[in-house]
């Protein structure tokens, strides 16, 4: 197979297109042929080596961790799927090797779900990561219907989800981004607001009696401007903050989680989720949607589309 890989840490240049032994499959795991796989700003900065003391990593290192695409052969145990099922995950394994910027993938069936049939492959590629952190952090916190929820970086990958998700929840959703994100972010369901100086002022404007929930998504002083005018100052939850447990909330790494992802999946099916993605590259240009990642100013999702490369 054809596959992206580092062969040490480093920069986007440093990723190259390469033939690759396919991957093995073992019980408990399918072979998955990729159509489409998530960009998150996770990759690159784990590619840099910013992870390093917390993830076991092995070289050369195939990135990437969202995958959506076709069931190629199962492992001896498996009955959950079957060849030509479609499906999507977050393929994030025990140690950093063997990842979905590449035609083949193997996954444990503990990381994958259905693939939601009302998605296109980049649409789905692009839900996984995000979509669950969103939603796990949505249920950290648990927001009820009739609640007003604060959600930071509304535009972005993991913010797009949350709006929808607060909204599916029946939340009352007022979300930060620059202005001219706010058309976008109306379109999600969510009250715009520009971040920046006087946000909290803002925030009063919009919700004098205070917001019930906060979903930091950027850092930054996303946390203390929350707890400026929560209602109550421990449900804030943050997956940017290496001081938010010190500060009372709460700190959330995404976990794969295939009934979450069925959740997502039966959203986006019943028109309640969508997935804006903001750019697909083919895979060959894995480096250049590094680049344009680490440049922070993506709405939405940024996508590999993968198919038999020339």
């Amino acid at each position: 197979m054809k596959a992206i890989t580092l062969q040490h840490y480093g920069q986007p240049e440093d990723l190259k297109l390469v033939e690759h032994p396919d991957p093995k499959v073992a019980p408990g795991e399918v072979l998955i042929r990729v159509k489409a796989a998530g960009v998150n700003p996770v990759d690159w900065k784990l590619g840099a080596g910013y992870l390093d003391p917390l993830m076991e990593t092995h070289f050369p290192m195939i990135p990437g961790w969202d995958v959506s695409g076709v069931v190629e052969r199962v492992g001896l145990d498996v009955d959950e799927f079957a060849p030509g099922d479609e499906v999507y995950g977050y393929v994030r394994k025990d140690s950093v090797q063997l990842g979905t910027y590449a035609e083949l993938v193997s996954a444990n069936v503990r990381l994958i779900a259905r693939k939601p049939a009302s998605l296109s492959w980049e649409q789905a590629a692009g839900v996984p990561l995000a979509g669950l952190t969103a939603y796990q952090s949505i249920k950290r916190v648990g927001v009820r219907e009739g609640e007003t929820v604060l959600v930071h970086a509304a535009a972005g990958g993991v913010g797009m989800f949350g709006v929808q998700v607060a909204v599916a929840f029946g939340a009352r959703v007022i979300g930060t981004a620059s202005e001219r994100n706010h058309d976008f972010v109306r379109e999600l369901g969510a009250e715009p607001v520009t971040y920046g100086d006087g946000l909290a002022d803002r925030l009063r404007e919009l919700a004098p009696d205070g917001v019930d929930a906060a979903l930091d998504f950027v850092g930054g002083d996303a946390v203390d401007v929350s707890q400026q005018v929560l209602k109550q100052r421990d449900r804030v939850v943050s997956i940017a903050d290496p001081d938010v447990l010190a500060k009372g909330g709460h700190a959330l790494w995404v976990r794969p989680d295939p009934a979450d992802l069925t959740a997502l999946g039966e959203l986006a099916d019943a028109g309640r989720l969508a997935v804006h993605v903001d750019r697909v590259l083919p895979l060959a240009e894995a480096a250049e949607a590094w680049r344009i990642s680490s440049a922070g100013r993506v709405r939405g999702k940024l996508v590999l589309s993968v198919g038999e490369q020339g």
